[in-house]
């Protein structure tokens, strides 16, 4: 007698990055959201009664990709001000529009509109930061995106919260509200070294450690951020966390572009993330993180986005090539950061930095069916010798047809399920209205 299955997938190759290479003419069987099996196609056939049956040749099945940094609602600001840099960027054009237009309806839709993309780009979980976090949750909900949400603390009054123990009983307030919700998680997301003060960061690692929770920031990202802080502190943003205690297993440093051997092997030492993201890097001009150095030195990698202020796309398969290029280009060696690497940053080792690795990142039985099929049928992908040398350097986020999230089909075959594109685009016209009155 066979055994039942919710779900038979049988893509020409399994790709389980939990292992390397790929498993060709195999399939996977997904059971109430989870991953039952990952066995030969005829072997599936013959133990599974499924209720459906999805056969996918010339497609990859991978991963869900996690992107371990972003700020969704921002889509709302996708080329709202390009070609500036950073503290220009933010004095002069977004947080004066985050101060007149913040609001839940802002994030609500922007952080939808995010969701949408995303989901068509394999991207089937996020790591968030940004004001107003339960719209937020509610919008990743609505769309069926697994997403972890940033309780974000700022010494700055904002239209979200007045001050640092304001955001901090917002964000505890949202993260009571919502964290039933198996799709949810939380992080604690303080800005930057250079907005938030010592006893904050105290506060906030404290309620890290009790509550068990990531904590996320933006770190070294520009010289001028490390001058000022050698002007105000004395010593450099990673040298002050170090002595405040947050740098941890726990700890998701964002950026980390200028960075000194010294520094990465402190976030070595204390197993520290780093989220890399390398198009806003070069599109705000902050420069080129050193991520063959971090890889030498064990340090976890994952790749993100930032929002679509500072990047324009929420694309990692974009990121996933972008990385690996800079990676030889910057330290003249091609063999740096292989495709298997980056699309491990971007989906296990993204994971493995959320304290969400037991859950998603892989292909194994017995975690969550977040998978994407990728086609490379293409004449544009022919020949295909290796699949996860073409996810990196030849597919696009165009190339995916089709999306789970917890066993959930959210893309079918390139077309967003239980989402309306038209509604969505009617309200990121209201939006640019707003923004531009």
């Amino acid at each position: 007698m066979k055994a039942p299955a919710d779900l038979l997938l049988l893509p020409q190759w399994v790709v389980p990055v939990e292992s390397e290479g790929t498993l060709a003419d195999h399939a996977v069987a997904v059971q109430d959201g989870r991953i039952l099996d990952v066995l030969p196609a005829d072997a599936a056939q013959a133990r599974y009664d499924a209720a459906q049956t999805i056969a996918l040749p010339g497609q990859a099945l991978i991963p869900g990709l996690v992107n371990l940094h972003g700020h969704a609602a921002m889509s709302l600001m996708r080329g709202f001000a390009d070609d500036l840099p950073l503290m220009a960027w933010l004095n002069g054009r977004i947080w004066p529009a985050e101060k007149k237009h913040a609001s839940d309806a802002f994030v609500r839709d922007g952080t939808l509109l995010a969701a949408a993309e995303m989901l068509a780009g394999g991207i089937t979980c996020c790591n968030d930061m940004y004001f107003f976090p339960q719209a937020a949750g509610e919008a990743f909900l609505q769309a069926g995106m697994r997403a972890m949400l940033g309780i974000l603390v700022l010494e700055l009054p904002s239209a979200y919260a007045t001050d640092a123990d304001d955001y901090l009983a917002r964000g505890l307030a949202t993260r009571d509200a919502l964290k039933e919700e198996p799709l949810l998680g939380f992080a604690f997301a303080p800005h930057a070294p250079y907005t938030i003060a010592d006893a904050t960061f105290g506060r906030i690692n404290t309620l890290a450690e009790q509550l068990g929770l990531p904590l996320h920031t933006h770190i070294h990202e520009t010289a001028d951020e490390i001058q000022a802080s050698l002007k105000q502190y004395g010593v450099r943003p990673l040298e002050r966390l170090a002595r405040l205690g947050l740098l941890g297993p726990n700890f998701i440093g964002v950026h980390a572009v200028h960075v000194s051997d010294a520094e990465i092997d402190l976030l070595a030492q204390h197993g520290c993330h780093v989220a890399h993201c390398p198009t806003s890097n070069l599109k705000l001009a902050s420069g080129i993180a050193p991520v063959a150095k971090f890889a030498a030195a064990g340090i976890n990698l994952g790749l993100g986005t930032d929002g679509a202020a500072s990047n324009n796309r929420l694309d990692l398969f974009a990121e996933m090539r972008l990385a690996a290029l800079l990676a030889k280009g910057a330290s003249n060696d091609a063999a740096a950061l292989p495709a298997a690497a980056a699309l491990k940053m971007a989906t296990l080792d993204a994971a493995r930095a959320l304290n969400l690795d037991d859950r998603i990142g892989s292909i194994a039985p017995g975690k969550r069916a977040d998978l994407v099929a990728v086609d490379l049928h293409a004449l544009s992908s022919q020949p295909v010798f290796d699949p996860v040398s073409h996810l990196v350097y030849v597919a696009g986020r165009e190339d995916v047809t089709h999306v789970w999230v917890d066993g959930k089909l959210k893309l079918n075959d390139r077309r967003l399920v239980g989402l309306d594109t038209d509604d969505l685009t009617a309200r990121a016209a209201y939006w640019r209205t707003k923004l531009t009155a």
